[in-house]
């Protein structure tokens, strides 16, 4: 586990977790060259021990990061700092597509649809640099709140179903969207992408995926063998031409699949259009079942009556025991059952000589040295972690861990957890002072600044690159390395002025003009109500903020019969 402020690679600085996995752990950190937020993702000790699956990692994630598109993460670095090797990532501040699947259940037409195109054209993309993601699932798509669509993970995905890798008898993987060629230990083409974004697209419009079993032997058979369930039937809304898609997408065999993706987006793009209204149930061209998937079948059932009593989390972990040795695992089980009836004989044996306490009641509040005190006192140990609360005084209990009046073991462990200030500033009042001075006295104590411009002028009494206001008060204090406050700083603007007030003439005009670079056109127009020479009107509002090589036009009052249009000695077309 990474700590937060720890540095890796001396420039990626932690903040906290934001997700953890089986493969690896990934941590919101702040880029302190680039001044940026990226996600970091850390791969596990022990598969960053197998010095095989590393060197196929970083030359697939390398490749990957060549990926420039909207709805793909975009990769910015590979490396390995002290034995952690690690991806930085754009962050993407959203949630993934299985937990909006999981909170809604089936999504509308539209939106499915809408999803299914941005997947396609980020899939497409990879396809074209000649890269396969392998690992297409909702939990590897992130979408945000305005409805775009992010596709993670192609760097890992290729890595860990590389050829060389799944030798190693491992398929990894979620097996519900595995298509049938991988779960034969046959190799992957595009074709596999392709098929498992036909089941994401069924699980998008039914709220579940198509196969279910008791573990993943049973799922992977059904991949190869069963006929992927109707979407017509289940949801009567649905039309035959959005049906076809996901059916063509699915076929078990490759050839009766889209030929690429970007055939399968052409397709989802007329797919509600109502000349498609009519459209048949689509056959396939070519037979689904060939003999040697009846082979790999035989195969698979005979494993899966052998593993029938294996447990696995198919749903949100990546597979990873499914091609294992039946001798392997019960080995596996033999140990787990020893250990323990190790650790029953030990809790059995030890609970005869420990006596039952509570925790204390009424700690929250306390000091800490007070609230250690009563826990001692009951014959019970104390932890403590500090935290900084806004809300609470120093050296003030927050929390307690197991609660209040729970019932343990004497010599049992009670954590608490304490305010604390020491790894904190106290905020001053920077209105006023340079925002430059302001933003390098705060990044010294790791305080993240977002700096916002505000148009002020001269009238306003305000320097250049003064600090307007603060997003945090005078006196608040603000945790260091993961506080931020916003700053908004003078940006000095000139105005145009009303040069009809009476105070200026053609002269003061001009040089008003040359000052700023900005192009003058007179022109005289007839109004016997000014005086001869009076500037009566100007193409520029009053106000307006001037910019550099625009054209103001300037009408000056004249007896003149016929009006004459002139032009200032730098006059330039308007741009």
């Amino acid at each position: 586990m990474i700590n937060k402020g720890e540095l890796i690679d001396n420039r990626y600085k932690i903040i906290r977790s934001i997700g953890e996995g089986g493969m690896a752990n990934v941590y919101l950190a702040w880029d302190t060259i680039l001044e940026r937020e990226v996600a970091v993702k850390i791969l596990r000790g022990d598969l960053a021990g197998d010095e095989k699956f590393v060197r196929r990692f970083q030359r697939e994630a390398n490749s990957a990061s060549s990926l420039k598109h909207p709805n793909i993460v975009e990769m910015y670095d590979v490396g390995e700092d002290d034995g952690k090797y690690f991806i930085v990532m754009e962050y993407v501040n959203g949630k993934t597509l299985k937990n909006l699947i999981k909170k809604r259940g089936a999504l509308n037409l539209n939106e499915a649809i809408d999803i299914m195109l941005q997947l396609a054209s980020g899939i497409s993309c990879a396809h074209d640099s000649y890269i396969i993601h392998r690992d297409i699932k909702p939990q590897n798509v992130m979408i945000l709140e305005d409805g775009r669509v992010k596709i993670t993970d192609f760097g890992i995905a290729m890595a860990l179903n590389s050829n060389e890798l799944t030798q190693t008898n491992s398929v990894m993987g979620s097996v519900h969207y595995l298509p049938p060629e991988q779960a034969s230990g046959s190799g992957s083409t595009i074709k596999s992408d392709i098929y498992s974004l036909g089941i994401l697209m069924f699980e998008l419009l039914v709220g579940r995926v198509p196969f279910k079993g008791e573990n993943a032997v049973e799922i992977a058979i059904k991949h190869m063998k069963d006929q992927i369930p109707s979407v017509c039937n289940i949801n009567k809304e649905i039309p035959q031409s959005v049906e076809n898609i996901i059916l063509k997408a699915c076929a078990k065999n490759p050839k009766n699949r889209y030929d690429s993706i970007a055939e399968m987006y052409e397709d989802l793009k007329t797919c509600l259009d109502p000349s498609r209204k009519d459209e048949k149930r689509i056959v396939y061209k070519y037979p689904e079942h060939m003999d040697s998937d009846e082979k790999n079948i035989s195969k698979l059932e005979s494993r899966e009556l052998k593993n029938k009593d294996l447990d696995l989390d198919l749903d949100e972990s990546d597979m990873k025991s499914d091609k294992l040795t039946v001798a392997l695992k019960i080995v596996g089980i033999c140990s787990v059952i020893i250990i323990l009836a190790g650790l029953i004989f030990i809790l059995l044996f030890t609970s005869k000589k420990s006596k039952d306490v509570s925790v204390p009641s009424n700690l929250e509040g306390l000091s800490e040295k007070e609230a250690c005190k009563k826990i001692e006192k009951a014959d019970l140990k104390c932890s403590v972690k500090y935290k900084y609360d806004e809300e609470s005084e120093e050296d003030v209990v927050l929390s307690v861990s197991p609660k209040e009046n729970s019932h343990l073991k004497e010599g049992n462990t009670v954590t608490i957890t304490v305010s604390s200030f020491e790894n904190t500033i106290v905020i001053e009042d920077y209105v006023g002072k340079n925002i430059e001075v302001v933003e390098a006295q705060l990044k010294e104590a790791g305080i993240r600044v977002i700096k916002t411009p505000e148009k002020v002028t001269k009238d306003d009494n305000k320097k250049e690159n003064d600090v307007l206001s603060q997003s945090i008060e005078e006196g608040k204090r603000i945790e260091k390395n993961s506080g931020i406050i916003e700053l908004t700083y003078a940006t000095l603007i000139t105005v145009y002025p009303d040069f009809t007030d009476g105070t200026y003439n053609r002269d003061l005009i001009q040089q008003f003009c040359d000052d700023n670079k900005i192009v003058c056109v007179f022109k005289q127009e007839e109004d016997n109500n000014f005086e001869e020479g009076a500037i009566i009107l100007q193409s520029r509002g009053v106000g307006d903020e001037v910019k550099t090589g625009t054209t103001i036009t300037i009408t000056i009052a004249t007896n003149s019969k016929e009006p004459v249009e002139t032009e200032g000695e730098n006059d330039r077309e308007d741009s």
